[in-house]
């Protein structure tokens, strides 16, 4: 019997092919959303387990946030919606993601006093970096793109 990967053929289809691409995995914008996914979702059991429940929401729905901009960046969705202006969500879910999670952990570090909080305090520290880091290169692409637009000249925008 052959092997399918040394004949060329697509693998047969199932769970596999729901697994984003590998270049996607390998690119800066997969590595930081991977991680925004995971310290969030971390995070969202952390409080579960603690005394400060009621921060649970926030790590949940940044989670589910970053999970769609995952599996839509790899399955390239980004290209097929052009109405939505993927780069200013993206950026602008990083930039109140990471003022969220700077507040809250920083109340669950110094008002509760269970290690479960404690432990969500210090991942949302983590997790305050790695979204000012995508904010930080996801601005600077945002920037490149409207410097793009600004120096097209409007042309037939005249009225009769």
């Amino acid at each position: 019997m052959e092997d399918p990967e040394a004949v060329g053929a697509a693998p047969p289809p199932g769970l596999s092919s729901l697994l984003p691409p590998r270049e996607f995995l390998r690119s800066r914008k997969g590595q930081l959303l991977l991680a925004e996914s995971v310290l969030s979702f971390i995070i969202f059991i952390c409080y579960i387990a603690s005394l400060a429940a009621s921060f649970m929401m926030a790590p949940l729905l940044e989670f589910l946030l970053a999970l769609f901009l995952f599996f839509a960046y790899a399955s390239k969705l980004n290209e097929k919606f052009k109405g939505v202006h993927w780069p200013l969500a993206d950026f602008l879910r990083c930039v109140t993601a990471a003022i969220i999670y700077f507040a809250i952990s920083i109340a669950a570090v110094s008002k509760y006093n269970d290690g479960a909080s404690k432990a969500a305090g210090v991942f949302g520290f983590a997790a305050t970096i790695v979204f000012a880091i995508d904010f930080y290169l996801t601005f600077n692409d945002l920037v490149t793109f409207l410097k793009q637009g600004s120096s097209d000249s409007p042309e037939g925008h005249k009225t009769e």
